[in-house]
């Protein structure tokens, strides 16, 4: 445990020390707080001389600025933060001959893999819980509302959704660190991960479903609403789709579910338009409760595999 710690000072001083980061969090600050502060603008006047719904302060995170939301940033541009912290996390060591210098320490050889984990996702942490609270101060100022409970419930639900996303790509970054000795091959093969996973992955998933299924259209609705559900299920190996559909029902309570159609009878109907109110917080959970589960998953079982290759492999210096 002392070698972890240790590793973890170090790189987590590495990282709040670099040029790298700074720059990297100054642009992510500045983009989001002009988001946030042009979605506010927007918010006020909408709301001019109406009635100001519940969940009024969560209409910061979701409503657009000049061209997206805060949610919609972190979705498409958050794994670079995890991507750029990681990318050279192992192979930057070993080219160097730093690597083999630590291991002749006495520290063990999974001190490193797990200390430079923890040390990113401290560094994820403290950049997105940073954002989150200048940007609440700004609603405040901006909206002259106070978050309510469940408000404050919902965004450090999202705020740890976000950085168990953001860590799923920092591992994926430290994975193709280890696999590859040049630190250009893995920063292009964990660039090309991501706009794989984020872009065409949903291309995809609705190619493939016209494909399956050609005679959907507004005629034959059981084919309408297979389609959608073959796309949704090809869609899901994305971690963005689980990560979009988890955020946007959490920090969105007037959501009901994450499915894009809904095939629904008279009584089901007249449900809904009765019981229109927004969904309670342990309910919004409950909805999203498989995908967040996924994302845990597949950012644990990434962590595994790149462990394991680390620990398998032969540290030389050049």
């Amino acid at each position: 445990m002392g070698g972890v710690k240790t590793i973890f000072k170090k790189e987590l001083a590495d990282h709040l020390s670099s040029y790298r980061f700074i720059i990297l969090f100054s642009l992510i600050a500045m983009v989001s707080l002009i988001t946030v502060y042009m979605a506010g603008l927007n918010v006020r006047q909408e709301l001019e001389g109406v009635a100001k719904p519940r969940f009024i302060f969560l209409m910061m995170f979701t409503s657009s600025g000049a061209l997206f939301s805060l949610v919609d940033f972190v979705t498409f541009f958050g794994p670079l933060i995890g991507l750029v912290l990681g990318f050279d996390t192992i192979n930057r060591e070993k080219n160097q001959g730093t690597l083999s210098k630590l291991l002749a320490q006495p520290i063990y050889r999974d001190a490193i893999i797990n200390g430079k984990f923890l040390a990113g996702v401290a560094v994820i942490s403290m950049i997105l819980v940073s954002i989150v609270l200048v940007i609440s101060g700004l609603g405040l100022n901006v909206l002259g509302v106070v978050p309510g409970l469940e408000e404050i419930w919902r965004i450090l639900i999202y705020l740890v959704i976000s950085i168990f996303y953001i860590a799923f790509w920092l591992g994926v970054a430290i994975l193709f660190s280890i696999v590859f000795r040049s630190v250009a091959t893995s920063a292009l093969a964990a660039l090309a991960a991501w706009i794989f996973f984020s872009f065409f992955i949903s291309i995809g998933a609705n190619i493939t479903a016209n494909a399956l299924v050609p005679e959907a259209d507004e005629n034959n609705s059981e084919a309408l609403i297979q389609k959608a559900r073959l796309e949704k299920a090809l869609s899901l190996t994305s971690p963005m789709k689980l990560y979009t559909d988890s955020t946007a029902t959490i920090i969105d309570p007037m959501r009901k579910t994450t499915r894009s159609v809904v095939s629904m009878g008279m009584l089901e109907r007249l449900s809904i338009a009765r019981f229109s109110g927004p969904l309670p917080l342990n309910q919004s959970v409950l909805v999203v409760l498989p995908y967040i589960i996924s994302l845990i998953a597949i950012t644990v079982v990434c962590f595994a595999v790149s462990y394991t290759i680390f620990m398998r492999q032969e540290i030389r210096s050049l």
